[in-house]
Order: structure tokens, then sequence, then C-alpha cells
């Protein structure tokens, strides 16, 4: 049995499908995190994979935001499984059950804890040893805490809280427990690029919930027998902590540097390996010892800021013989209705729309919808104006149509309106053409202006194969005369007098348009080179709230990286007013 978690930062990012993705993972159960996809921009080809049964968890509050879901082999389906870690969200059999004692938390913090979409539990049936036994997996995705917002700090250790006691309850029930997702914690100073850098390390709250949570110190090294003792060197001076529930990771590789899952995208510093480790697979002390055989990191695999960790037990799966309730495949969109094949066979009797019918519409249409929808045959009775009248009274109110103009004149450049207008007119040079007669009715107006540009369209390119003769209207669409090659000779040079003039005119706006928006828009001034490694800077802007919100400064292009590393960005900074 695999087991691989990741952070994929986008359910939707991946090009070539979330089938390909999973198959490249090669894994019995898949848990993903921050799927940023809500229930309705949830698609069939995300939702139904081939070969896999899902089950996700939306967030309620924001679109493309959190979310958690897990994939399971076919081979791997669950006989139960839970949205969320309240047991709010369930109302459905199937569920796991096993909530803990929920007594501190009020029912609004309960309802609000679940109501990101942050958690998903699912229950198989395993053999160890020819012992059929239970194991649950609680994929979850734990808050980060906003130093600029302190309810979120508290939102974090609430979620901590709730996930430790569903936990070990599931635990105390008899099944064993694997809890893995981003926790959005680094544990141990070891789990950091620098920690030196982070002040009162190990007084974070969330580090302190991890203590109490995992067992470590001298009784995972107690644990870990077959680890060689320079391997165990690093735990054996750590505390004591007799937390129900290991670290895989550091049961298997104890001491090894520079082991980080998240990376900041923003400064590149994954090209250094800048980062930290907050992605875990985390068992309970019974499961890891008897049935883990491996567990590693892959930061090979890309395609988010964070990289998959897996898990590799010697226990096998035994699927169930239908998916639980959760499972996407019995969402109504995605369910449907199979049709009986002799209903493309046999001619069905089609009932004709009544134009008095008056069924109910839903209560989210407007009025003027109820009467667009419940009379579509009568539209056609009214004129080309009624009907564009019709079709702007439906739009709501607070919202203007655009209105299409139909002027002859030419729309005016933005740089007119910083500049005086030009009183100068230039007589046409061009030779009169005879319009047609108009005709009283607006309609016939219309159609034969529609005509007239028809015919003369179609006139004009055949001409261009004709060139002793040319198509003009005369008094009616459908009369035309053909016109001597002398005119036609005199038109043409007429044209070409009066285009040079133009040409340069042209020109002369444009340059003179474009010394304008320079003087206007003033761009950022070339980078400066860094001090250290001598090469151009990059442009940032600030976006935090203060006092230097929206101002620009120049940093060293480079990755962002440990201080004694010289291929890492080093210290240069300068603010755009200055380098100016």
């Amino acid at each position: 049995m695999k087991i691989v978690t990741w952070n994929i930062n986008g359910i939707r990012t991946f090009r070539g499908g979330i089938k390909k993705a999973l198959d490249s993972l090669d894994a019995d159960i898949i848990c993903v995190q921050e799927t940023k996809v809500t229930r309705d921009l949830l698609d069939e080809r995300t939702a139904i994979v081939d070969g896999y049964n899902s089950y996700f968890s939306f967030s309620r509050g924001r679109s493309g935001y959190s979310g958690v879901a897990t994939y399971c082999k076919d081979s791997a389906t669950p006989f139960s499984a839970e949205e969320g870690l309240t047991g709010l969200l369930t109302n459905h059999e199937g569920a796991v059950g096993c909530h803990g004692d929920q007594t501190a938390l009020c029912s609004e913090e309960l309802q609000l804890l679940d109501n990101e979409g942050r958690a998903v539990i699912t229950q198989h049936r395993i053999t160890c040893q020819d012992k059929e036994k239970t194991v649950t997996v609680i994929n979850v995705y734990c808050p980060r805490a906003d130093p600029e917002k302190p309810e979120r700090k508290q939102f974090k250790l609430q979620f901590y809280k709730l996930l430790q006691s569903r936990a070990e309850a599931i635990l105390k029930d008899g099944s064993h427990v694997i809890v893995l997702g981003d926790v959005n914690t680094s544990h141990r100073q070891i789990d950091h690029c620098d920690p030196s850098d982070i002040e009162d390390f190990g007084e974070n709250p969330g580090r302190k919930w991890l203590n109490g949570f995992l067992q470590s110190g001298r009784q995972e090294q107690a644990m870990n027998e077959e680890e060689p003792d320079e391997e165990s060197e690093v735990t054996s001076s750590d505390p004591v902590h007799s937390g129900k529930f290991v670290d895989t990771f550091r049961y298997f590789h104890p001491t090894r540097t520079s082991a980080f899952t998240c990376w900041s995208t923003l400064t590149g510093a994954r090209q250094t390996n800048y980062g930290t480790r907050i992605d875990y697979i985390f068992a309970d002390c019974q499961l890891a010892k008897e049935q883990f055989v491996a567990a590693d990191i892959m930061p090979e695999v890309e395609g988010s800021d964070h990289c998959p960790v897996w898990g590799q037990l010697s226990c096998s799966l035994l699927p169930s013989s239908k998916p639980p309730p959760l499972c996407t495949c019995y969402l109504p969109e995605f369910v449907g209705k199979q049709q009986k094949l002799s209903r493309f066979l046999v001619k069905m009797d089609q009932k004709p729309c009544q134009s008095g019918q008056r069924d109910a519409l839903p209560g989210s249409q407007e009025e003027e919808e109820r009467r667009e929808n419940l009379k579509p045959c009568g539209a056609g009775n009214i004129s080309g104006k009624k009907r564009l009248f019709t079709s702007d009274s439906v739009v709501p109110k607070g919202k203007k149509t655009k209105t299409v103009k139909t002027s002859s004149t030419p729309q005016g450049s933005l740089l007119s309106f910083f500049k005086p207008k030009l009183t100068n007119a230039s007589p046409s040079t061009e030779a009169p053409v005879r319009q047609c007669e108009k005709t009283p009715s607006v309609d016939k107006v219309t159609s034969s202006q529609n005509s007239q540009k028809a015919f003369t369209t179609s006139a004009s390119s055949d001409t261009s194969s004709v060139p002793d003769a040319e198509l003009v209207c005369d008094g009616s669409p459908q009369l035309c005369t053909s016109s001597t090659t002398e005119e036609k000779d005199k038109r043409m040079e007429t044209k070409h007098l009066t285009a040079q003039p133009n040409v340069g005119r042209s020109d002369s706006k444009k340059g003179a348009s474009l010394v304008f928006w320079k003087s206007v828009l003033h761009g950022p001034p070339p980078p400066p080179s860094c001090k250290v490694h001598g090469e151009p800077c990059v442009l940032r802007t600030v976006k935090k709230e203060g006092p230097n919100m929206g101002k620009q400064f120049f940093v060293c292009a480079r990755p962002q990286g440990h201080a004694s590393n010289p291929e890492a960005r080093c210290n240069f900074f300068a603010w755009v007013d200055k380098v100016k």
C-alpha cells in the first residue's frame, strides 16, 4: 500500500489533466490540498477520473480558496467517507463517526472550522499478517496563521485541537489512523531553512501543539531500533513527548537536512532549496512501527510550490464493493440519466408550443424574463426597434448598455482631448456619387441602403478584372451604368494626389503622440547593478499596507537563499526615487 500527499496549489492548473498527474504518482491513495475549486466549478474530468473514486471538500465561504480532495484507486475503494472534522457536514449513511470531545468549542466555532473545506476522512480495510484491520486516512489542509490577522492564529489552534481530538477518538475506537497533508508549521529547526532568523522558534504555538501531538525524543529513538546510532543523535537531546503519532519521514530519516517540501515562488527559493518542511504523513505509533517500510519526499516533482510526500506500507488494501455516498460519482451533475435505445429509434410525439401556456418559472427570474420565456414565439411578430426595446428592458437597473452610433464621422484619438481642435476644413476632392432615392418607410430605407452597399461592394470587386468600366448606382439599387475609362483615371489621379500629404501628416501625428505619451507616462529608470554580483536588479512593488505601500524598489535578481550561499540573492536594496 502506497499513500501520497501533495499541496497542488490549484487542481485546474494541470495541463495534461488530473489523471496524468495521478498516474505519475503511482499510489493507491492520493490526498491533495488547496484544490481551489468550489462545487459549481468542479468539472467532470476532474471529479470522475477513470480508475479512481474521489472525495472532495469545498470552501463554502470563498471561491478559489482552500479545498481538499482524496483520490483512491478502484482497488483501494473505502467503505466509508466523511467531509470535515466536526460531523456537522455529514447527512448520509457511511459516515466515519467517532467525533471526540468537542465541548470546548461552541456550535458557531465548529461550523466555521468546517466551512473552509479543510478535511476529508476515508476509512479502508487492510490485511496485516492475514488479519483484517481498519485504517482511517485524514486528509487535512491546516490554516495559515496570518501575522496581520490575530483571529487567524486562534482559528489555526482551534483547528489543531479539533484535529487531534478527532484522530485520537478514531484511534481509541480500534482503527489505525494516518493524518497527512499540509500542516503549515515546520516542527523542528532541522525542518526550516533559516531557524536562527525566527525569534523564539520553539515558543511558536503551532510547534508546541506538534510536540504534544507527536511522539518524539527518546521514545521515538527506542521505536527506531534499526537505525544506526549516528542517525539518532539528533533525537537524543530532544525533550520527550508522549504523543500518539509519529512523523514517518523523521522516523526513517531523523538527521537528514535540507529536506524541504515548500518554497516561495515569488523569490525563486526552490532553485536554492531555501524552504521549509510543512507537509507530513503522521501515523499512529503501532502502524508506523509494524507496517511502514519507507517514507520520503519528492522534491523533483514540480507543478506547485509544494512537493509530494509518500509513504509505503507492507499491508494490502481490501476494496469495498461500492464507494460510500460522499463519492463524487453520486453528485447529481455527474450521475446523469441513461436513456433507452428505443427513444432514438422510435419517433416520439412532440407537442406544439402553446402561446397561452403559463407554467411557473424559477423565482430567481425577473418579470421581464418571465414574459420573454412564456411567449417566445410572439417575439417574431415585433419589429426590429420593438425587439431592441424589449431586450434593453431586461437589463437590470444600474447597468448601462452600449449603443452603437451609426455616425459617418471617424472616431477621434485620445490625443485629441489634450490638444486644441483645428478649425481648417479641407474640401472634398472626391468625385460626386449619385445617391439613391430615399423612401418614406424606415424599413425600406435601411433595406435599400444595405442592398446598395452589398451591390456596390460586389460591383467593385468585379471591376478589378474589368479595367474598361466601373459600375455606379443610378437612381435605384437595381440599375447600374458604365462610366468611361477617362472618368475613372481622373478619380484615381485625384485620390493619389490627396493621399500623399495624408501620409506625411499621419507620420507627424504618430511622432507627436509618441513624444506626448513619453512626457506623460514616465517608465521606470534603468535597473542598477547589485554590488556583489554586478548583475542588473529586478523591480519590485511594496504590497503590504503601510506608509510605503505602492512604492517601487530594486533588489538583486537572484533567487532567495541562505546568507552563506554565494549563488543566492545579496542584500542589495534601493528605492526607485533614490535611483533616479
